[in-house]
């Protein structure tokens, strides 16, 4: 039976981890955000105002054709960071912050309203919570170029905007992970709690895990 999950949450959270853990676990087949891919960066990166139109309509078409790729998949899947995060995230605060006007604004958000009607949402959306503290700290760590100067002023940033959208978020079963001390790589406890809560949401789908 078709079934898609979704991880979502701010940098540093613990996405890739969790995909990966489920990918493994369960058998299930991992979707990623294709971002390096995107020809805009480099110059969104010099000229944020300028190309943020550009750079973020690129991001939205490109999670459209992977969600109709997830729409056309007849397995469980898990993706990793949704389309939802694109536009009320990471789009949106840039024409916040004054990065995007507000007429490409509009034309991006009516966009994404149109794609919303034609996909179909997640069955069941993840979302990991994270301190600022750790989430600096895991920035740090995994020492991504693209990451390292990321003010602290923009996490926040994005972190009220994901709480707000989580607080919002309708379209799915919701499950919150609180991600600061949660080790289901390491810890048994943990790791059978977590797939519990996820089996709870997802029965029979996901059906045994794997083996080895």
């Amino acid at each position: 039976m078709k079934r898609t999950i979704a991880i979502a949450g701010n940098m540093g959270s613990g996405k890739s981890t969790l995909v990966e853990f489920l990918s493994r676990t369960y058998g299930i087949a991992p979707f990623y955000e294709p971002n390096e891919d995107n020809p805009y960066l480099p110059d969104f990166y010099s000229n944020m105002r300028r190309w943020s139109f550009h750079s973020q309509l690129y991001f939205l078409s490109s999670k459209f054709r992977l969600h109709q790729e997830l729409d056309k998949n007849p397995g469980v899947v898990v993706l990793d960071r949704t389309i939802f995060e694109d536009a009320e995230i990471f789009a949106t605060a840039l024409h916040d912050m004054k990065r995007m006007d507000d007429r490409d604004w509009q034309t991006y958000w009516d966009f994404y309203q149109s794609i919303l009607n034609a996909i179909q949402p997640p069955d069941l959306m993840i979302y990991l919570r994270c301190s600022m503290r750790a989430l600096r700290k895991r920035i740090r760590m995994r020492g991504r170029e693209i990451e390292k100067d990321v003010p602290l002023a923009y996490l926040k940033r994005l972190e009220r905007l994901y709480e707000s959208w989580i607080d919002r978020y309708e379209s799915s079963e919701v499950l919150i992970l609180e991600t600061d001390r949660l080790d289901y790589i390491h810890d048994l406890v943990h790791r059978l709690d977590v797939m519990q809560r996820i089996e709870e949401l997802l029965p029979p789908e996901l059906g045994r895990p794997a083996c080895g």
